[in-house]
């Protein structure tokens, strides 16, 4: 299938907002063909450029060109007049007088009119007076080396007696203006669309933030079931109360949870760190749907709140959004790599992209990986990654180093290190009296007083459920331990006599 074809169908999945602003392929191709025919009509076919728009100097014994040396033709973009206007400079010093076809050859008078059947740059070698050129004749330009300005000609004529200095033709290339013009307008067109997007993709991630923070509320949002605890507080009095059902808390983090598992745009991976393709992107989306589905987080079995299912479904939308906007992105860029390219073979013009006023037009291309410029949909996922996840406190940044369980009850030891109370007293009990992480001598002092009533309050407040699981566990494993010191076997049945 050509590519035209896979562009159109490609463009055609995509939603009508992101589709309205896509690179024009067809209408380009049809104008490669009218800069094609402006080249023949000049003379100027693809092998006749191949072999002007190569150096011409001489080269010494070295392999390195002589000073002086001068190509005989070079296509470059004017920009005085702010705009793409490409054209063509003919060197005509550079027109070796060997190459010019003799009387006999040509049959032609040194009068002969030009018309679209002679080639222009032979009726230059002939040194002929172009007549009867009057359409035309307002595009021909002659310049010197030591002109400051352009001056447009009638009849471009070669002096073979000056031995000035060397003598240049300009040539405005109309069709080819209108090739760059129509890419870069859509180039420029496609970026304010994005800019559009992106604020707009902001405004609704900010407003699904609030939306996500209200229905998942901390256990304090409801102030007769929280009782925060201080230093004049006993640990061994804390307590759960029941737990509220006017919140979606723990179902949210486990959404937020698997969706960092997915990894659907980005890869985490050492070995293969980085943005994922398109393909693998929406694999992994999907899979990240049917998980939701397949855990009851999509329907009312976890998630009771009503503004919960609005904003779940609001999230799988952003996600989609930037799935989209990531198709768009790459289908641009391959129409606009391929254009180009078949500008380049059909017309043989070299692409100058190192010309500033042109390059900023081109900015939009995506480059190699290594490449500074940053894509909207990597922008979009940043956002997504910075404005959410954050919500809600993840418990793995206040899980213990030993038993990597949330820390509940925390003990922060002198050197600023947290552990859970359970592994604090199994290294006391076992003598080990330096920190874990920085080896520093905190362990065997720590008392009642490294209790972090702040960090507890915290978990207490964000984490109900996984530090009453950690409460269970920690007391039933504490009086295990008891009843082995008073010497009964804890798996042992209990025997009446």
């Amino acid at each position: 299938m050509h590519f035209s074809k896979t562009y159109t169908k490609l463009l055609l999945d995509l939603p009508p907002e992101l589709r309205e602003n896509a690179i024009q392929y067809r209408q380009l191709k049809k104008l490669i063909n009218q800069v094609v025919s402006e080249l023949d009509a000049l003379g100027l076919q693809p092998a006749v450029l191949h072999e002007l728009l190569e150096f011409q100097g001489a080269v010494d014994g070295k392999g390195k060109q002589k000073e002086g040396a001068r190509p005989n033709i070079v296509y470059e973009f004017n920009s005085n007049s702010g705009k793409i206007e490409p054209r063509l400079r003919l060197n005509l010093s550079a027109l070796q007088v060997s190459d010019i076809p003799s009387d006999s050859e040509a049959n032609l008078d040194v009068g002969t009119e030009y018309t679209p059947g002679v080639s222009l740059l032979w009726a230059l070698q002939r040194k002929a007076a172009v007549q009867d050129w009057e359409e035309d004749s307002s595009q021909i330009i002659e310049v010197t080396e030591n002109d400051e300005e352009s001056h447009p000609v009638k009849h471009p004529i070669i002096d073979s007696d000056s031995h000035g200095a060397p003598r240049e033709l300009v040539i405005p290339l109309v069709k080819d203006s209108a090739f760059f013009e129509l890419l870069s307008t859509a180039l420029h067109d496609l970026s304010g669309r994005l800019s559009v997007l992106y604020t707009d993709f902001t405004d609704t991630l900010q407003a699904l933030s609030v939306k996500i923070a209200d229905s998942a509320r901390p256990v304090s949002a409801n102030a007769s079931n929280f009782h925060p605890h201080s230093i004049l507080s006993h640990p061994g009095t804390i307590s759960f109360p029941s737990r509220s059902n006017k919140s979606d808390l723990s179902s949210w983090r486990e959404i937020f949870q698997l969706y960092i598992e997915s990894e659907v745009f980005q890869s985490l991976n050492e070995v293969n760190a980085g943005e994922r393709p398109i393909a693998e992107s929406e694999k992994r989306l999907k899979l990240f749907a049917e998980r939701i589905t397949s855990r009851g987080l999509g329907d009312k079995r976890k998630l009771k709140l009503k503004q919960s299912h609005e904003a779940l479904q609001s999230f799988l939308e952003l996600n989609m959004f930037i799935l989209n906007v990531k198709k768009l992105e790459q289908a641009n860029a391959e129409a606009t790599r391929k254009i180009l390219k078949k500008h380049a073979k059909r017309t043989a013009l070299p692409l100058p992209l190192g010309e500033d006023y042109f390059s900023r037009e081109m900015a939009l291309i995506p480059h190699s990986n290594g490449s500074s410029f940053a894509s909207l949909a990597r922008v979009l996922v940043q956002a997504l990654g910075e404005t959410l996840i954050p919500i809600i406190p993840s418990v793995d940044d206040y899980s213990c180093i030993i038993c990597t369980n949330i820390a509940f009850k925390p003990i922060r030891l002198g050197c600023g290190h947290l552990f859970c109370v359970r592994c604090l007293v199994k290294m006391q009990k076992r003598g080990q009296g330096h920190c874990p992480m920085c080896r520093a001598p905190t362990v065997l002092v720590a008392d009642r007083s490294n209790v972090d009533w702040a960090l507890m309050n915290f978990m207490e407040d964000w984490f109900p459920e996984e530090a009453h699981i950690k409460l269970k566990e920690s007391e039933k494993e504490a009086t295990e331990e008891h009843l082995i010191e008073m010497g009964f076997d804890p798996n042992q049945k209990c025997v009446i006599m």
